[in-house]
């Protein structure tokens, strides 16, 4: 098909029922109005006009070369729409898309097909939305999503609380104060902006109002009824990413409606994700889109249902560009064959059940975990897990001897044991390990779990202090292969820090290794394919940069008070769009602390400041939120102040003191 010329429309006011304005950038096939042509939604909060516009600017020409219109929505309370967020995938948000997809179709230039696709919350919401079934939208793309909200989303993880809600409560929190850009909406933006200000919620609150998993998890979480979802979907995930688990819990709640594909990546879009191999999403999506949205018989429905990438043994590195390795497919996804391992007591791990091993204590030291990474990776540097030899070195470990064969892995593994603690409440996290035979340590798969949601999450249970449970933990899906000559090696702690916050006890759990086994998903029957990668290897645009940015992490041991800090900058820089010519800096500087001992010492800080400007006018807001704990409550706490070129405008603060519920 030749290329169409195209039309970039920089903002188009959407008109909901209820008055509500909202702003969208939308990429027009030039004949659309005389061959109406298939329309692509992306419904965000993250700003079209200097937030998401390199990576629309990537994509959307490309769809709109290829006849499929893409537009582009800020969603309410966001960029220039009007109006004020009011949380994250809620019941407005939800009922906002379904109105832009019915005008989208109602539009003289669109066949009255619609698709919706995104990355985390674009991936999130265009599923949920799909669950709704507006009657245009055919087909939806779901990147780095989930179908799980409570336990495959970033606030908590089967019951642990993950200390990544105050860094994204905090990040939402200085993303919607960001103002308005004045040239889109005229002399209304300061009103606008001070009424966002006003009624922004710190997200939070109603986050650490709902601990377990009740009706508003439920809410949003496609698996809730997999069997009234009837969209065709691509879901999309990288192993680097914390969203991993999504293409398997959706494969096997609706195996007929899913295609799935699965590389090495961090959280970004295939096409310029790290690390490589890459894949061509400009040519997977256009081939999704012209079968569903305009019958294109291109077989883009026989797709095997998932194809993803073998790790062959990458090493943690400084910054990992490129991962060895290759692609499988699988015609269907049915549940893995599985190979059995135990402990024998002496620190190994066969495939042989012992009689009686004994059992075994381990409580590690609270700092265990700065090793792990970030959960949500958007750089493959530090963010991604390291060398796993510095938290081994307080977690019990288990290890088979060098494997005589390769082993590959594809799946979900999970883990059965007896535990019991000496305290009501305490965490556990299992990391499986590939030791190489120099001794060089990579994490292949890990799972966490709140000990009293050890039945489910609905009705946590604190623990019986000494009375032994069987447990069962399910750790995050892998594609993996070790090679003869390398070690398996299961590793448990009792602190996964900073990532996992603790409990208000700093327990030690016993272990009877009579009753423990790990099964490991095996690959089984697949094919070898090529995954084509992108002809640009650097596909996104370049901004002009006026000044440069930064990052940096890091973690201090003070070794006279046994204190640990854990610290996070990062700083975009200050770069100016071509075209609008805004320009924008967002700097992030977070620092997590935990004294030894103290489980009550967990303390978190995260500030932002985002600043936006054009000549001659600048706005900038400073957001600092805090989480501190007792042994019965999460303090929470959160200042905002807004300028407007330097002068003070507006300021708001948030303090709460919430119970902790069985956390």
């Amino acid at each position: 098909m030749n290329a169409r010329p195209h039309t970039v429309i920089e903002n188009q006011w959407i008109t909901l029922k209820d008055g509500t304005r909202l702003a969208a950038r939308i990429f027009l096939p030039d004949d659309s109005v005389t061959s109406p042509v298939p329309a692509v939604l992306e419904f965000l909060p993250y700003r079209k006009r200097n937030g998401t516009a390199p990576r629309d600017e990537s994509t959307y020409p490309v769809f709109a070369a290829a006849g499929i219109a893409g537009v582009r929505v800020d969603i309410r309370g966001s960029g220039e729409s009007d109006g004020v967020i009011d949380g994250e995938y809620t019941e407005r948000e939800l009922s906002d898309a379904c109105e832009v997809i019915a005008w989208i179709a109602a539009q003289d230039w669109s066949n009255g097909r619609v698709g919706m696709m995104g990355i985390s919350w674009g991936g999130f919401n265009c599923l949920q939305v799909a669950a709704l079934k507006p009657p245009a939208l055919k087909a939806v793309i779901s990147i780095a999503s989930t179908v799980d909200r409570y336990n495959d989303d970033i606030h908590y993880k089967n019951g642990t609380h993950l200390s990544a809600q105050l860094s994204w409560a905090a990040t939402m929190l200085a993303y919607q104060s960001r103002s308005p850009d004045r040239e889109i909406v005229g002399d209304d933006w300061r009103r606008l902006w001070l009424e966002r200000l006003e009624g922004e919620p710190f997200f939070m609150e109603s986050w650490l109002e709902h601990q377990r998993r009740d009706a508003f998890w439920e809410h949003g979480s496609i698996c809730e009824d997999f069997a009234g979802f009837d969209v065709p979907a691509l879901v999309i995930a990288g192993w680097a990413d914390g969203y991993r688990n999504t293409p398997f819990k959706a494969l096997a709640g609706m195996p007929d409606r899913i295609h799935a594909l699965i590389g090495p990546w961090i959280h970004k879009y295939p096409h310029f994700a790290w690390p490589r191999p890459r894949a061509d999403f400009h040519a997977e999506a256009i081939a999704w889109w012209n079968h569903w949205l305009r019958d294109a018989p291109n077989g883009a429905e026989t797709t095997p249902r998932l194809r993803a990438f073998i790790q062959d043994g990458p090493r943690p590195a400084l910054r990992r560009e490129h991962e060895p390795g290759y692609w499988v497919s699988k015609p269907d996804w049915i549940a893995p064959q599985t190979l059995a391992l135990y402990p024998d007591g002496a620190g190994g791990l066969t495939s042989r059940a012992p009689a009686d091993a004994g059992t075994v204590a381990l409580r590690s030291p609270l700092a265990t975990g700065t090793a792990a990474g970030e959960w949500f990776t958007l750089k493959p540097d530090a963010e991604m897990a390291g060398d796993q030899r510095v938290d081994d070195a307080g977690s019990l470990t288990f290890e088979t001897a060098p494997l005589d064969a390769e082993m590959v892995l594809l799946g979900l593994p999970e883990l059965t044991v007896s535990v019991a603690s000496d305290a009501p409440l305490a965490n556990l996290c299992a990391r499986l390990v590939d030791v190489h035979p120099d001794g060089t340590a990579t994490r292949i798969s890990f799972g966490v779990l709140n000990l009293a949601h050890r039945g489910g999450n609905a009705e946590p249970q604190p623990m019986v202090p000494g009375r032994a449970d069987t447990i069962r933990l399910l750790l995050d899906a892998c594609g993996y292969r070790l090679a003869p000559g390398h070690r398996l090696r299961l590793s448990l702690s009792t602190a996964y820090w900073p990532m996992i916050l603790p409990p208000p006890f700093d327990a030690t759990l016993t272990f009877d290794l009579a009753r423990f086994e790990l099964r490991l998903p095996l690959l089984g029957a697949h094919e070898r394919i090529a995954i084509p990668e992108p002809a640009d290897p650097d596909p996104l645009p370049h901004y002009e940069e006026l000044e440069p940015g930064a990052t940096r992490r890091s973690v201090e041991r003070d070794l006279m008070t046994g204190t640990v800090h854990y610290r996070i900058f990062e700083d975009t820089g200050l770069s100016r769009h071509p075209g609008n010519m805004l320009a924008s800096r967002d700097v992030r500087d977070e620092v997590w602390s935990i004294r030894e001992g103290d489980p009550l010492s967990a303390t978190g800080r995260s500030e932002w400041t985002c600043v936006i400007a054009r000549d001659g006018w600048e706005t900038r807001t400073n957001c600092v939120a805090t989480l501190a704990c007792t042994a019965e409550s999460y303090v929470i706490h959160a200042d905002m102040q807004a300028y407007e070129n330097g002068v003070l405008v507006f300021e708001k603060r948030f303090d709460r003191t919430l119970p902790r519920d069985h956390m």
